[in-house]
This record gives C-alpha cells, sequence and structure tokens, in this order.
C-alpha cells in the first residue's frame, strides 16, 4: 500500500492496535533513559554515552536479524530516507532526551512532548502534499502553546535549555517517523529500522566505545539501557512504522496522545516522582487538543 493512499478500515484497525503496542512500549522510554543518565546531582551514564550505546546494541542486533533473514539490501533511492530516519530516530531524539532528562524529570519531559502526534501529523501531511483542515492547525498551534505555558511554569516563570532539548527531540521523532514510514511502504518496517540501525554502526559503534564511563554506574542504569537498547530503540518500531503504514501516518501518529500519560504513570513506580495535579492538568489540556486534532478532516491535494 502506498504511504499517501487513503487505507480500508480492516487496515486503519490493524494499523492503530500495532500502534498502541509501540506506543506501550515507547511510554517506557522517558523513565529509563531517567535511570539511566540519572539527575544532575547523582548522576550515572553519560548522556551521549547511553545515545550512542542503545542506537549500537540495536545495531548489532539488527545487523544479525537483516543476515538470518537475508534481506536484500536498500536500493539506491532508498538511501536518503534512511539516512534522514537515521537522523531523526537514532541520533536526535535520543541525544536530546538524554540530555533533557539530565534536567528535568520525566514526567515534564512526557508533557512537553505530548505535541509529537501533531507534529508527526503535520509533518506528514505537508510531505504527502496533504491539506489539514483549519481546525487541525488551531489545534496543533493551541498544543504547542500549551506545552510552552507549561514548561514556562515549570521552570519557575521561564524556559530552560532543558525545553529546547525536548522541542528539539519532537521535531527530529517527528522527521524519522515518517521518512520510515515511507520506507516500511515499500519493504517491511522491521527491515526499515533495522537497516537504519545496522547503517548506522559505523558511526553509533566507534562513538559508544569512546563515551564509554570511567565512573562506574549503578545497576539499574545498566538495565534501564538495555531496556532503551532492545525495545525502544529496535523492537518497538517493528509495530510503530508497520502501524503508520497500515492505518496511515496522518491518522495512526495521534494514538500517541496516549504516551505521556502512560509515561506520567510509569514514572511513579519506576522513579518515585510524584504526579501533581498541575502537571496532569496540562497533559490532560493537551490531550484534548489532540483528540480534536485527530476528528479534523485532512483531504489530499489534486495531482496537477
Amino acid at each position: 500500500m502506498n504511504a499517501a493512499s487513503t487505507p480500508s478500515h480492516r487496515d486503519e484497525t490493524r494499523g492503530l492496535w500495532l500502534g498502541l503496542l509501540g506506543v506501550l512500549i515507547f511510554a517506557l522510554t522517558f523513565p529509563m533513559t531517567r535511570l539511566a543518565v540519572g539527575p544532575q546531582d547523582a548522576p550515572q551514564l553519560p548522556p551521549f554515552f547511553v545515545t550512542a550505546a542503545r542506537a549500537a546494541g540495536a545495531g548489532l542486533l539488527s545487523a544479525a536479524w537483516l543476515m538470518w533473514q537475508g534481506a536484500s539490501r536498500p536500493r539506491r533511492e532508498e538511501w536518503r530516507p534512511l539516512a534522514v530516519s537515521a537522523l531523526g530516530t537514532v541520533l536526535g531524539f535520543p541525544l536530546f532526551i538524554a540530555l533533557a532528562l539530565r534536567e528535568v524529570p520525566a514526567m515534564h519531559a512526557a508533557v512537553v512532548t505530548g505535541v509529537l502526534p501533531l507534529a508527526t501529523a503535520a509533518l506528514a501531511a505537508f510531505w504527502l502534499r496533504q491539506r489539514p483542515s483549519i481546525a487541525f492547525w488551531l489545534c496543533a498551534v493551541g498544543g504547542c502553546l500549551l506545552v510552552l505555558a507549561f514548561a514556562w511554569q515549570a521552570g519557575g516563570g521561564g524556559l530552560v535549555l532543558a525545553d529546547l532539548w525536548l522541542l528539539l527531540a519532537v521535531v527530529s521523532a517527528a522527521l524519522g517517523y515518517v521518512s520510515g514510514a515511507q520506507l516500511s511502504a515499500r519493504r517491511p518496517a522491521e527491515q526499515v529500522i533495522s537497516w537504519v540501525l545496522a547503517c548506522s554502526l559505523p558511526l553509533t559503534l566507534p562513538a559508544a566505545l569512546l563515551a564509554w564511563p570511567d565512573a562506574p554506574a549503578q545497576a539499574s542504569s545498566w538495565g534501564a539501557l538495555a531496556y532503551l537498547t532492545m525495545f525502544s530503540m529496535w523492537l518497538g518500531f517493528f509495530a510503530w512504522y508497520r502501524a503508520l503504514v497500515l492505518g496511515g501516518m496522518v491518522r495512526v501518529s495521534q494514538v500517541q496522545l496516549v504516551q505521556p500519560f502512560l509515561a506520567l504513570l510509569m514514572a511513579v513506580p519506576v522513579l518515585g516522582e510524584p504526579l501533581d495535579a498541575v502537571t496532569l492538568s496540562y497533559a490532560l489540556a493537551v490531550l484534548a487538543l489532540v483528540l480534536i486534532g485527530k476528528r479534523a478532516p485532512v483531504r489530499a491535494v489534486p495531482a496537477r
């Protein structure tokens, strides 16, 4: 099925369920990243090491899996979207999240990145020459303003550097999702993310070795890194890219609206972070805007 075509009801339903599975896997990314890097007053693994190590470990798994499957090499026209996807999902998003979570709690990151579904949908609409309605764009702008208001209030009347990292993480993830999902319309989704990771090995593996930490870290931090490597960086995309293709990128991307709440809930037992009323209120407001935006019509631009 072409990435820009209208999915059938059956494919859309399958895409939504697969998207939910991917979101369940990704929801633990924020708590696990915070556990891996540690806070400013008790640092664990360096953010640059976590970024490179999770990608390198997943890349080695991907290379072995591709060899076992006998997967065909990417064609010439596939290298560019592979590189874009790698920049977004292998480098940009993990690095910016790791840098941000050294400074702010996982719950803060979950709320700020709550606009990721709208960012993905907006980028997909532009990329695939679709035309969202005015209502959609109003929801997208409103969601961004809510996120900035939350970050401003949480920062004590100002934005902190971590908020910039989180917004850059949103842009990176949206770019990687759309590019990867387009490739998933041509070859199996599990091959797409595996080739993205395997082709990144010449960069990520030396970087992980060079950034290897000198100071010891807690066993829980290494366990969190193992989760990020196996699930957040690799297996989660098996479900997510296939979901974006089956159900349509603009629609299925909105399944991520539940991800901030799952991340908020998981941060309580994993990190012991308190869930306060202000954080929950902002998260609910972002959710409401995303739900409205999900229902707003999106139509394709007529071909010339």
